[in-house]
């Protein structure tokens, strides 16, 4: 399964040490999507999209995407028709975002959360399945009821 990565300027050194903490582990071909380098300032938006479209485009595939509180590159994702974003602090959070929402892109906060705890949550998202359930699917499908998409 692929999996997108990305964070913006205060997510940059959490991010590096995923990708160490990540490179190997079966299954999974990790995609840094960037930041590359160090910029400070650069914008939440551009990770955000990129994993966002990513995601959309390859359906098997998961993001995972780290700035400083993670609120603003998951409503960023969450833009996107077919894009589950979803913010965890915490494992359980996490389960339950996959299990309950299918949620196919994990917003990590670098501000609350060290590297370690992010490995744990990653892990946790990327093993959990979605429940399947019927009103869950449901709820799912609804998300896309806009009026306007990207």
């Amino acid at each position: 399964m692929d999996i997108y990565i990305g964070s913006d300027y205060r997510g940059f050194e959490r991010k590096k040490e995923l990708l160490k903490a990540l490179a190997g582990i079966e299954d999974y071909n990790i995609i840094d999507i960037g930041a590359y380098s160090y910029h400070e300032g650069d914008d939440f938006n551009d990770p955000a999209i990129t994993v966002a479209k990513n995601v959309r485009e390859d359906r098997d595939s998961k993001g995972i995407l780290i700035c400083d509180s993670a609120h603003g590159v998951t409503m960023q994702a969450n833009r996107f028709k077919g894009v589950r974003a979803a913010h965890c602090e915490n494992e359980e959070s996490a389960k339950l975002a996959r299990e309950h929402d299918d949620a196919n892109v994990l917003c990590l906060s670098a501000h609350f959360l060290d590297a370690e705890t992010m490995k744990k949550i990653i892990l946790t998202f990327l093993e959990t399945k979605f429940s399947n359930y019927e009103r869950r699917v449901r709820r799912i499908n609804r998300l896309d009821e806009r009026e306007d998409y990207d």
